[in-house]
This record gives C-alpha cells, sequence and structure tokens, in this order.
C-alpha cells in the first residue's frame, strides 16, 4: 500500500529533475503530525516505508490553498498491489509520478489547512459505530475524497480578527514616532495571537528604576536625567493623542521601555477592542469606577509614573499604606494619592512636583493635556541647559555621555571587585597548590612532571591515635586533629617549606621543591621539626586535658620526582624512594623524637648551622636494610623547650599505659575532680593497683605529665 501525495502540500520543496533525486528542508517548523501519521501503524493504515510524490514542472513548490484551486492535490490514499519504480508521465495533468523511498533524514511540513484536511475526515469516520470500527482492518480510502472544509487561514485570509480590529491594526501600522515603538503586525501561535512591537533592550523604565547597581543615582539617574525620562514619555503621548490611535488607556511604567540609546519609548498602545485597560495602580480614578479609557486618564497615568521616576521607589509609593488592593479600594473611594513633599522640595524640584500634582488631580477637566506637559517639561531642560531649546540628537548624545561615564565608573568598580575575587581564589588555590603549580595551570592547562635532585621530606603521626580515637566522639577527634594542624601549618609558614597533605594523623611537609633552594631544605625541615616537636610539649587536649599527645617524626634527603595528579581535585604528589625511606624513618623512631638519616646529616653538615644530634646506631628500614640513623635534638644557640622523650623501657606498655591515663581522665571529669599522673617511669615500677592518686581537690589546674629522662651520653655538634 503507498500513498500518493503532492510535493507542495507539505510545503516540501523539489529539486528540478524529471526523477526527482531529493526532497529539500522546508523553511518552516516541521509537523508532528506529519511525522507521526506517518509512522503510525494501526487499523486505520499501514506503516508507510515509501510514497509517490506528485510535482508540477512548472511549479516545483506546487501548494495547495484556496486561492490556487487548480493544484489541489493535497492527500490520497490509493492501494497500488504492484509498484514500478519507473517514471510514469502523466500527460493529461501535467504532472509527473516519481516512486520514493523515505529516508530517516527527510524531513516533512504539512500546512495548517492539510491537517485540517485530514482531522475533518477523522471526525467523520470517528462518528460512526465504535464497534464496525474495530471490526475494519482498513479504513476504504474514499473516505478522503471530496471532502471539503473551510480552513481558518486558508488563502491569506485574516480569519482571527473583526472588520474593527483591522481598522485598528492598520492605525497602529501607520505609527512612526521616536518616542513610541514600531508596531509591525501579529503573530498566531497555539497560545493565541501576539502582536510584534520594537524592542527596547534595556528592558522596561520599571526594570531601569529598580537596578540601582547599573544606573545610580548619583552618577546617572540624577535630576536632569529624570526630567529627560518625563520628556520623553510627555513627547510620545503627545504624539499618540494627535493620532488616530487617539488613547492609550494601559500607560505605566512598564510599558516604558528604554532602547540601547537611552531613549524611553512608550509601547502597547492601541489594541483597546483587543485588551481591557484592567485594574492597576496607574489607572485613573474615574476608570477604577467605571471602566473605560480616556485622554485625562492617560494623563493620570503619567503622573503616577512620574512620581515613580521621581522618587525611584514603588509604584504609588506612600508610607500609609503597603497593600495593592487597600490602595485601589481608597483610590476609587476618596481622594488617595502617593506620598509628593511638596514642603522640602527644593525650588528645581517643586515645578515638577506642581506639574504631578496637577495630572493625578481628582478632576480630569483640571489635568492638563499632554501638549502642555510636554511644551512644560520642555522648558525645564531648557533652564537645565541654559539655553531655548535643545535637539533630539543633542539630547541623545547628552544623554549617551552621561551613560558612557556612569559605564567608566562601574568598570572601576567591577574591576576591584573582580581583583580582590581573583586574589582570594589565587590565594586559596596557593594554600591547595604550589604557587608556581597554579601559574602554570593558569597560563598552560598543564604541569609537567619534574625531578629533583636533592629534597628533604618530613613525616609526622601521632602515637597512640587509635586509641585516642578509641576514647574520643567522631567531632572531638576533628577538634583534636584541627587543633594539632592549626598549629602546626602556623609553623610551617615560617620555614621555606611545603606542606604537601595530611592523611589521617600523619602529617607530610617537603623543602627544595617545587622552588630548589640549594642546601637549605634540609636545614629548614630539621628547624620546622624542632618547633613543631616544642609546639607538642605544651599542646592539651581540649576534651581529655592532663593526656600527653605524643608525635614521631622522620626526616630523610635525597632525590624526588613530583608533578599533579588528577583531574577532579587536583594534587601535588611526590613519588621516589626518597618519600619510602622518610616514612620508614617515621615509623621507626621513638615517640617525641626526630630521626633522621644520614644522607641528613650529610647535607646539615656542609652548611654553616650547627645542630645537635645523638646517634642512634643501625637500624633496619623496611625495603632498605640496616642503616645508621640519628636523633635530631636541637641547634647550637637556640633554646627550643623540647618535651623529654620517654625512656625505651615505657614502649612495651605505651598502649595500656595511655588507654588507662584516658579512662582515669574520663572517671575524673564524671565525679567532678582533678587528678595528677605519675611519672610514666614510676608507674611500670609499681603495680597495677596504684596507678592513679587523688592528690588535689576540684578547682586545680591539670599538670602535665612528666617522664623520665634519658643521659645525652653520645651527644653531637653540628
Amino acid at each position: 500500500d503507498t500513498p500518493i501525495i503532492s510535493a507542495g502540500s507539505f510545503g516540501l520543496s523539489c529539486d528540478y529533475t524529471v526523477n526527482l533525486q531529493r526532497l529539500l528542508p522546508p523553511a518552516r517548523k516541521v509537523s508532528d503530525f506529519v511525522i507521526n501519521f506517518w509512522e503510525k501503524e494501526d487499523n486505520f493504515k499501514p506503516q508507510w516505508k515509501s510514497a509517490y510524490v506528485y510535482k508540477r514542472e512548472s511549479n516545483t513548490e506546487d501548494s495547495y490553498f484556496p486561492k490556487c484551486p487548480a493544484s489541489v492535490f493535497l492527500l490520497l490514499c490509493v492501494i497500488y498491489k504492484r509498484v514500478s519504480q519507473e517514471l510514469h508521465p502523466d500527460s493529461s495533468s501535467n504532472h509527473k509520478r516519481v516512486f520514493l523511498s523515505l529516508q530517516m533524514n527527510d524531513y516533512i511540513a504539512a500546512y495548517h489547512d492539510a491537517v485540517l484536511l485530514v482531522g475533518q475526515v477523522m471526525r467523520n469516520i470517528s462518528a460512526k459505530n465504535p464497534s464496525e470500527i474495530e471490526n475494519m482492518e482498513y479504513f476504504n480510502t474514499k473516505d478522503f475524497r471530496n471532502i471539503s472544509f473551510n480552513g481558518e487561514e486558508g488563502g491569506g485570509e485574516n480569519g482571527n480578527f473583526n472588520e474593527t480590529q483591522r481598522i485598528e491594526l492598520n492605525a497602529l501600522q501607520q505609527i512612526d514616532y521616536y518616542n513610541l515603538t514600531k508596531f509591525y503586525g501579529t503573530v498566531k501561535f497555539d497560545q493565541g495571537v501576539f502582536g510584534v512591537f520594537e524592542y527596547g533592550e534595556r528592558g522596561s523604565l520599571r526594570y531601569v528604576l529598580n537596578d540601582k547597581v547599573s544606573y545610580p543615582e548619583e552618577t546617572f539617574m540624577d535630576w536632569e536625567f529624570k526630567i529627560s525620562v518625563m520628556y520623553d514619555i510627555a513627547k510620545g503621548m503627545s504624539y499618540l493623542h494627535a493620532s488616530d490611535i487617539q488613547v492609550h488607556g494601559r500607560l505605566k511604567s512598564t510599558n516604558c521601555v528604554m532602547d540601547n540609546r537611552m531613549v524611553v519609548k512608550i509601547t502597547d498602545f492601541g489594541c483597546n477592542t483587543f485588551l481591557s485597560p484592567g485594574r492597576d495602580l496607574w489607572i485613573a480614578p474615574e476608570h477604577l469606577r467605571q471602566e473605560g479609557t480616556s485622554q485625562k486618564g492617560d494623563v493620570y497615568s503619567f503622573a503616577i509614573i512620574a512620581h515613580e521616576i521621581v522618587l525611584r521607589k514603588s509604584t504609588f509609593y506612600t508610607e500609609r499604606c503597603s497593600d495593592r488592593a487597600e490602595k485601589l479600594s481608597k483610590v476609587i473611594t476618596s481622594y488617595f494619592r502617593p506620598d509628593l513633599n511638596l514642603d522640602t522640595a527644593s525650588e528645581k524640584e517643586l515645578e515638577v512636583y506642581m506639574l504631578i500634582k496637577s495630572c493625578w488631580d481628582e478632576d480630569p477637566e483640571k489635568r492638563p493635556d499632554f501638549k502642555k506637559v510636554e511644551n512644560l517639561l520642555g522648558k525645564i531642560i531648557s533652564k537645565i541647559h541654559n539655553q531655548d531649546n535643545e535637539s533630539y540628537m543633542d539630547n541623545m548624545i547628552r544623554r549617551l555621555q552621561m551613560y558612557s561615564r556612569n559605564l567608566e565608573h562601574l568598570v572601576e568598580e567591577r574591576t576591584v571587585l573582580y581583583k580582590a575575587e581573583r586574589d582570594r581564589a589565587d590565594h586559596l588555590n596557593f594554600m591547595l597548590l604550589p604557587r608556581p603549580v597554579v601559574k602554570s595551570l593558569k597560563e598552560t592547562g598543564l604541569v609537567e612532571p619534574e625531578l629533583y635532585e636533592e629534597v628533604t621530606i618530613y613525616f609526622s603521626d601521632i602515637v597512640g591515635f587509635t586509641t585516642l580515637c578509641q576514647y574520643s566522639t567522631p567531632m572531638e577527634v576533628v577538634d583534636m586533629l584541627k587543633d594539632i594542624y592549626e598549629g602546626f601549618d602556623s609553623i610551617v609558614d615560617h620555614h621555606d617549606v611545603y606542606k604537601v597533605e595530611t592523611i589521617g594523623d600523619a602529617y607530610m611537609v617537603a623543602s627544595g621543591l617545587p622552588n630548589r633552594n640549594g642546601n637549605r631544605h634540609a636545614v629548614d625541615i630539621c628547624r620546622m621539626a624542632l618547633d613543631i616537636l616544642a609546639f607538642m610539649g605544651t599542646f592539651q587536649l581540649r576534651h581529655l586535658p592532663g593526656i600527653p599527645v605524643w608525635i614521631r617524626i622522620g626526616v630523610h634527603s635525597g632525590p624526588c620526582a613530583a608533578g599533579v595528579v588528577g583531574i577532579k581535585m587536583p594534587r601535588y604528589c611526590l613519588f621516589g624512594d626518597t618519600v619510602n625511606t622518610a616514612s620508614r624513618m617515621e615509623s621507626t623512631g621513638h615517640p617525641l623524637r626526630i630521626h633522621v638519616s644520614q644522607p641528613t646529616i650529610d647535607i646539615l653538615q656542609r652548611t654553616d648551622c650547627k645542630f645537635e644530634y645523638e646517634m642512634r646506631g643501625e637500624t633496619y628500614l623496611k625495603g632498605k636494610g640496616t642503616e645508621t640513623t640519628y636523633w635530631l635534638t636541637g641547634e647550637t644557640g637556640e633554646d627550643y623547650d623540647l618535651p623529654t622523650p620517654p625512656t625505651a623501657e615505657n614502649f612495651q606498655r605505651l598502649q595500656q599505659d595511655l588507654a588507662q591515663m584516658i579512662l582515669a581522665c574520663l572517671e575524673r571529669r564524671l565525679r567532678g575532680s582533678v587528678r595528677r599522673r605519675k611519672p610514666l617511669s614510676s608507674q611500670s615500677k609499681e603495680g597495677d593497683e596504684d596507678r592513679v592518686s587523688e592528690v588535689e581537690s576540684e578547682g586545680g589546674p591539670p599538670e602535665y605529665l612528666h617522664l623520665a629522662t634519658v643521659d645525652n651520653t653520645l651527644s653531637t655538634f653540628l
């Protein structure tokens, strides 16, 4: 079964060849109806895969319209059992008939009249007995023959408007004035008929008045500009009242638009037979009481707009009332107007205020017409410029100059804000990534990995962190790490080092990258390690006062590779054996000790700085074997208040002692008393039964744990 269609009936454009090689996309919206109708398969029709397309040699875009009855050939569903793909000329009708396969990218569009034709047929068929329709395999194609209908928009006729409305629309098209928006015509969509007016790029006057950032009061929306805006409206309304339109009826600040040259133009005029004025705060009292429009009513609306312009506040602003419905009610029942303080007005303002007051007079006959309003505002502008008259071009140039000055001021302000925001973003980026890396990412979008011949890496972690977490809430753990790392970060800021990352209780710092600093990297890391160790000697937990927090520190120097890894949340990562060795130095160290490798000691000896250290001896490092390592104890000439590390005998039961101390602290908290712990060295020799002794009553400050000292028999000075 193959349908026969006319090329033009669906708005199709065809290439002018006998064999009809292609269909051209129509310059109109594709009809969803035709697409769905073509692909649908039910008892109404089979799914079409091909079609016969008719076209006229003299008119390759032959289309259906009542004004062209000779070309009517819309849609025929004809059954062909045997279809040949050869050309079949039909000289009697001067048409060519060609077999055409439908491709996926073919476009089909339908005129509104064609849709109505099919809809009419389907309505006629649906009126039949439903049971009869269900038993039908396919509908008979004769149902599509000899069908006539009246299209709503066929033949170019305007079926949407009556005679009076068409006269009014024609009058609108004749309006051409620079303070009135140009009317171009109407368009019809599914939602209804819409008018096409000239576009105001800067939006409505109400929008401009509300935007006090782009149009500030001091530098742009000054008194002179406000008078110019009112003058534009008065000129436009004066012309409109003298035209065939005669009255606006819906004048309001939202119906006054501003173009890119800062000229105010009135829009939404005319169409009074289509649209009612409504009940807005701009409508004159007489028209609120009895619906209608008049020129004097437009003058009242102008007064409300002028009040908005002068005060630059909301429509019908008054301190006596804020509810819109209440304002409308008072305007209808009594003399009620917006606030306009004549007593405090200056001399230049008083003249305009009196004009506004006369325009919203309760008696329409006492209101001036727009010609008089235009002349009065023109005189006020002339006084401002000390001249008899100002041409339209002079006025426009002056406004643009004013706007240009305001734009320059805005650009300066926005530039300052932009730079401040950029600096804040850069500062945040510099805290997440090294400064050279951030600059490279901003300039090129990538960071090449780099090999560093010699750097020093620091690792530290909290001894007994798991035990502390066991007796702390999650928020207490977060607060603990926050307090510790804030102290570490403040120390890092005073040294030429880069904080690489923190993972749980582990803290990693490097020096010598990304900025190379000779052999100073070992000195800076060691000084930072001493400062951090001194800081931990005075640190107290907020939720467990009196409980010591011990850290292990490991330091190692050597070559290292570095680069940015990842696209989302990129990280500056270090790679190489130096990183692993520094981590081993930390994990094999002791609490409150700085464990330093031989390469770091060698670098320190090449500098002028004198560091104190003790030889630890041979230490087994996983993956490295046995190496000689050292304890860093200080720097000659510098006073570091370092905490005393525990003796080796304490390490055997460190976790147990720490847990017992925490439990004792929690018990004291519950009882409301404060207890002091004995030195850890003495606790290891005494029985468990007298580990805790009550020393002082509630209110005494807790004393920090004192640890046994170690004889420094192997002290060495660098």
